[in-house]
Order: structure tokens, then C-alpha cells, then sequence
């Protein structure tokens, strides 16, 4: 199915959002990207290689300069007419991604960026669609299942990242009364379950990383935990997911969560990476608030290179519920592939690509 619409992109160049566009102008998509001007020449050099490497013409592709901290996200006069006379659909990506970040720069980024997107978004006159990504972590410290038309709550928040993202989400929730709004929550991204690329290794990468690094014996102790999950999505399943969705008028008003229907607990996940690397799984567990009470001291991330900020997404009794875009994306034959599928190409990745 085609996607005729010019797609206004924030976030690019981004690992998402840079495949996003591909598979956007793929699918008869023309795209408006909004860069901040000190990524300009990165932005060129990543258009270049898309258009080298998946046979994208060049174009499909305009590049704006602007900022979304900025009143009608700092765009050019010129510029700011000719999106708002083209654009037809908007895609708002551009976040601060660190669980580390301060709360000013969060806020700054995060939740009024967003608000100005929604504001420019508002005086576009030809909008057909809003898409915002969001995050599962939106929940911050809620256990247990967590649904898709769920968002309010007061249990609290691990970082400044979890709180700012919830905080726009508001207000994006806020417009789906007025505006055709879709909202989506990915899970812990990872790298392509084909390829294995990445852009950035945290998340899985941390416990992949230690793997790699460590004696072969150490596999044989297994740090995760049988109680709980960590909800792992390829980053071409989620472009192929909003890219599903993004076409389905029946996703309006929406808010999807694009995440495993059937994680892994990090005790599985553990001997599954420890299989792929060493060919065995483990034979010892220890107990999981010990694994915790050493993984938070002042020298485990030296150790570990498992930052103190990363710690907590290994022991959230967390599950999110898919319901409603499985559904949905099982129409277009699509589904989240299970990481037994693709461990063994994120691994590779990260084995031969100490740095990125």
C-alpha cells in the first residue's frame, strides 16, 4: 500500500528515525526533516548513505534547519511557509534519550519541545495524521501489567527521562479530542534482528557487552532474574510497526504499545546471550537482590560497565500489554519476532564492533 503524504520528521538523524524515512520513501512518502543546525552536516552524510546503500532518491528527501525548543521549532520564515503549506503528516521523534539526563535539559527537551511541536502541528492546515512516539516507561514504578489506554498514575518516577516523557505524553493525549493524534510506546529498542545494527549499546548491550568481556566461567553464574522481564523489540520491527500503523486510519485516537508480547525474563535472556557467545547456559543463579545490592555499589559499573542508572530496568516487575497493535499489526501479517530469532545477529554486531 502506498503512502502518499509529505511526512514532517522530527529527530533525524536518529537510529529510528533514520530508517523511518527510508521505509517511508519507500513506500511513496515525501519527507520534510527538521535538523538542528549543528547536526546539518551529519544529516547529509546519512542522506547520502541512504541513498547509496537502499536505493532511495535523494529526492524525497528536504532538510530544514530548525530546533523543536523553539517557538515554530526554529524555523526560517521561508521554511516555516513551505512546511505548513505541504505537510500532511507529522512525525515527532526528537527526544532526549538518556536515562542519566538532568531534569532542566528534560523538561526543556522533552516536554516543551513537544509542546511546540503540538503547537505547530495545530496550525497545519492540510493535516491528515499526528504520530508521537512515546515510551513503556511512561509507567515508571508501576508493577505489573501495564495496558495500552493506561497513562495516569502517581507511582513515581526512576530518572528524569521516565518523568518527561510521561509529562508530554499528557499533553499529547491531551489533543486527541481535536487533532488526529496516534501515540506510540516502543520497549527497549535493539539492534536489527537481521543485521544486528545498532547505534548505541545500553539496554541489552550492557549484559551483552559484560558477556563478551568476561572469562568463559563466568557465563556459568547467572546474574538475571526468573520474576522478571525486560521487553526487547528489533529496531526494524518497530519501523515496520509504526510504518503498519501510521497507514491504519482505524489507529486514530490511539495509543499503541510496540513491544514483545512474550519477553524474556533476564535469567533467559542471560543464558540465551551466554549460549550464543559460549554455547552453554549457566549453571548457578544468584539471588536476585544480591545481584542488585552489588550491582548498585560505587564499583561495580567499573567492573560491569553496567551504569547505576541502568540498574533498575533489570529488576521491573513490568509487562506491557500488546492487545490492541498486535491486533492491529497481525492484519498486516506483522509480528514481534521472538529474541531466540535474533540473538545470535545483535550479538555478532556488538562482537565485532567494540565501538560504534
Amino acid at each position: 500500500m502506498s503512502f502518499d503524504e509529505t511526512v514532517f520528521v522530527t529527530g533525524f538523524p536518529g537510529f529510528i528515525a533514520g530508517r523511518l524515512i527510508d521505509r517511508l520513501a519507500a513506500e511513496g512518502a515525501s519527507l520534510l526533516l527538521l535538523v538542528q543546525p549543528e547536526l546539518m552536516a551529519r544529516a547529509r552524510q546519512d542522506l547520502v548513505h541512504l541513498s547509496t546503500t537502499m536505493g532511495t532518491a535523494t529526492q524525497k528527501f528536504r532538510i530544514v534547519s530548525g530546533d523543536i525548543t523553539q517557538e515554530n521549532l526554529g524555523l526560517a520564515n521561508a521554511d516555516l511557509e513551505m512546511v505548513r503549506a505541504e505537510a500532511t503528516t507529522v512525525f515527532h521523534l526528537a527526544a532526549i534519550y538518556d536515562l542519566a539526563v538532568k531534569r532542566d535539559l528534560a523538561l526543556h527537551v522533552n516536554v516543551n519541545g513537544t509542546r511546540n511541536v503540538n503547537s505547530f502541528v495545530r496550525a497545519l492546515p492540510q493535516l491528515r495524521r499526528y504520530h508521537y512516539v512515546s515510551t513503556c516507561y511512561v509507567a515508571g514504578k508501576r508493577q505489573g501489567v501495564i495496558l495500552e489506554n493506561e497513562l495516569r498514575h502517581e507511582a513515581g518516577f526512576r530518572n528524569y527521562y521516565e518523568e518527561s516523557k510521561y509529562m508530554a505524553e499528557l499533553d499529547v493525549e491531551a489533543l486527541k479530542p481535536e487533532l488526529p493524534v496516534t501515540i506510540y510506546r516502543p520497549a527497549v529498542v535493539c539492534g536489527d534482528s537481521e543485521t544486528g545494527e545498532t547505534a548505541k549499546f545500553d539496554g541489552i548491550y550492557y549484559l551483552i557487552n559484560y558477556l563478551l568481556r568476561m572469562p568463559r566461567a563466568i557465563s556459568l553464574f547467572n546474574i538475571g532474574n526468573r520474576k522478571v522481564s525486560l521487553n526487547l523489540v528489533p529496531v526494524d520491527f518497530v519501523v515496520n510497526a509504526l510504518t503498519a500503523l501510521a497507514r491504519n486510519e482505524q489507529t486514530i485516537g490511539e495509543t499503541l504499545q510496540i513491544a514483545d508480547p512474550a519477553p524474556l525474563t533476564t535469567h533467559e535472556l542471560f543464558n540465551s546471550i551466554a549460549g550464543t557467545i559460549n554455547g552453554r547456559g549457566s549453571r548457578v543463579t544468584f539471588p536476585a537482590p544480591a545481584v542488585e545490592f552489588f550491582l548498585s555499589l560505587p564499583l561495580a559499573p567499573t567492573l560491569t560497565q553496567l551504569p547505576h542508572h541502568a540498574v533498575p530496568y533489570f529488576f521491573i516487575k513490568q509487562t506491557y500489554d500488546t492487545a490492541r497493535s498486535s491486533e492491529l499489526l497481525a492484519r498486516d501479517g506483522l509480528e514481534c519476532p521472538p529474541f531466540s530469532s535474533y540473538v545470535d545477529n545483535i550479538v555478532g554486531f556488538a562482537a565485532t564492533h567494540a565501538k560504534l
